[in-house]
């Protein structure tokens, strides 16, 4: 998880559709903040900040702090609704996190130690299947990031996620498998070079096949060439 982030806001007195647009209008974004066993609070944030934080590519993945007129709310994005043509935010939605809750967040993963793997020393290459873990953590403890050591990896191991030992307060949100992280495969380029090699082969043998086939013929046409003298 990101490290936290801070978005000014203001409460919202009035809601609908109408109201919503007058604030798009005035160049903010509607937004609300639920859970927590309370009401939703509804809000209003400023497009430009919001856009801003949007772009740095972490802000779903990032704890945000709302100060809502001094008073400190800690939430984590849960939907952004963006206009169908322009990409403009039209509507945010915030989870509130509570004090000794859970909740489930995406966590990227972090690959170590790559030049400590003989299948990647080779020229193997790591496929990655999921970039980023579904795991449910505790509120004051949800990590950055989770590291996958691949030492002593070889060409066609992979990484499950029942070898992980994950951070303190974390367990996976998928109990039903022990799912792939990631793959060792071989080069693509070994693969294409073997094929290549295959497809030699088999034009040579059909090269032969044709000589000896062309051969045949002129003895065929010698021998009634004779017979016919």
């Amino acid at each position: 998880m990101s490290d936290a982030l801070t978005l000014p806001a203001e409460a919202r007195e009035r809601a609908g559709k109408g109201a919503s647009r007058a604030l798009r209008r005035e160049g903010r974004v509607p937004a609300v903040i639920y859970g927590g066993k309370e009401e939703p609070t509804k809000i209003h944030l400023e497009e430009k900040e919001l856009r801003r934080q949007l772009g740095t590519g972490h802000f779903m993945n990032s704890i945000v702090e709302i100060d809502l007129g001094g008073e400190k709310i800690r939430t984590l994005p849960k939907d952004v609704a963006l206009h169908p043509v322009t990409d403009r935010p039209e509507h945010v939605d915030f989870l509130r996190m509570t004090k000794g809750g859970k909740i489930e967040v995406s966590v990227p993963v972090v690959f170590i130690n790559e030049e400590a793997s003989p299948g990647l020393k080779k020229g193997g290459v790591l496929n990655v299947v999921r970039h980023e873990l579904e795991l449910v953590c505790e509120n004051d403890k949800i990590p950055s990031e989770i590291v996958i050591d691949v030492t002593g990896k070889e060409v066609g191991d992979s990484v499950h996620i029942s070898e992980l030992v994950l951070p303190e307060g974390s367990e996976s949100a998928i109990t039903d498998r022990d799912f792939t992280i990631a793959t060792l495969v071989a080069p693509s380029a070994l693969k294409k070079s073997e094929g290549a090699e295959g497809e030699g082969d088999e034009e040579e043998a059909v090269e032969g096949e044709e000589a000896e086939a062309a051969e045949g013929d002129e003895e065929a046409a010698g021998e009634e060439g004779s017979g016919e003298e």
